[in-house]
């Protein structure tokens, strides 16, 4: 390994290396440590047959000597010319460095993969640079937000305000483009836990909210998009609960006793039938709820019921008789509220 002296002014910078975002801070720091402490590592160039010397890597060396005014700096000359093998070499050596940002990570990834000059293969740049496909997919799907989201992106797992991870950024990522980048902003400004960020994703992939009241959240702040996620998730359950019961009492419903006697109208059925009607109800919230009711509580003929009664044990006859009561007085809030509606409806 040859190690010259070689006039900075003989040395030009690589516009097409994969890193290319400097932080200034960063470079001052440099600058004063090689001031006061030299140079502690060669950086490595290549001829490019003119005289002159271009960087493989080691630029903010480079640039920090520079605006030390150095006259010359210590460099490792290459041989090697082919264009692939020195591209995997400066993404092999940032990627052991700091500053190197996600963004320019997925950059080289998918010029390695897609320039005609490389056409890298997945399983070959993952072999190469030791790093599993999952990395490399996942650092190319950063690619898909805009820059002013790519501008926030940083390295690690620290949520920070108007900062983005990785991880706080992948699961947005398969969104429609209208909704993905200003929920990507929303997550930065609000620093919205990653848990969070995938309820809210979720909530925007689901095709039982409209695009226009898709549209109407992205006003919204973050811990407000939450929460309508889990009212969302609430009332979706409630809604359940109606056709559930509707199931399980139509599959409990008795056959007919004859042979091709069509079985008896009861509760089961009634509630299938009301369920059925849900299924294929009107928008209206209102009709929507009346028709969940009508589910939940079908039609059913009492005189079974009355039979039953008669059979209760002595010993449950009070229990039983408080759970009637219940049971009679909730029915009776319910019918007052829907005589309500219904006199509303009337008058209107």
């Amino acid at each position: 390994m040859n190690i010259l002296e070689i006039p900075i002014e003989l040395i030009d910078e690589d516009k097409d290396q994969p890193r290319y975002q400097f932080d200034e801070e960063a470079l001052q720091e440099l600058m004063k440590s090689i001031g006061e402490i030299g140079l502690l590592s060669p950086i490595k160039v290549r001829s490019t047959g003119d005289g002159r010397y271009k960087i493989i890597y080691g630029n903010r060396r480079y640039k920090a000597s520079q605006m030390l005014g150095k006259p010359t700096m210590a460099c490792i000359v290459s041989t090697v010319t082919d264009e692939m093998e020195i591209y995997l070499e400066q993404i092999a050596e940032n990627l052991t460095r700091e500053g190197f940002s996600p963004i320019e990570e997925g950059e080289a990834f998918h010029k390695l993969m897609h320039d005609a000059k490389f056409s890298s293969s997945l399983k070959y740049l993952s072999s190469k640079l030791g790093k599993p496909e999952a990395y490399i997919k996942n650092k190319c799907e950063l690619l898909k937000f805009g820059n002013a989201v790519k501008k926030l992106i940083v390295s690690g797992t620290e949520i920070r305000k108007d900062k983005l991870t990785e991880d706080q950024l992948l699961p947005l990522k398969d969104l429609a483009i209208e909704h993905r980048d200003p929920l990507a902003l929303i997550m930065a400004r609000d620093e919205m836990p990653v848990s969070d960020v995938k309820k809210i994703a979720k909530m925007f992939k689901d095709k039982e909210i409209s695009e226009s009241t898709k549209g109407k959240l992205l006003y919204k702040s973050g811990p407000e998009l939450v929460e309508t996620w889990s009212v969302f998730q609430n009332n979706r359950a409630e809604r359940a609960k109606p056709a559930a019961a509707a199931k399980a009492s139509a599959k409990a419903a008795p056959k007919a006793d004859k042979l091709g006697e069509a079985p008896a109208a009861d509760s089961g059925s009634q509630a299938a039938t009301a369920e059925t009607a849900a299924a294929a109800a009107p928008a209206a919230p209102i009709q929507r709820k009346l028709l969940q009711l009508l589910a939940a509580v079908g039609a059913s003929d009492a005189s079974d019921l009355r039979s039953a009664a008669l059979q209760v044990d002595a010993a449950e006859r009070d229990q039983f008789l408080q759970d009637v009561d219940t049971l009679v007085a909730q029915l009776e809030k319910q019918l007052g509220e829907w005589k309500k509606v219904q006199e509303l409806a009337l008058t209107k």
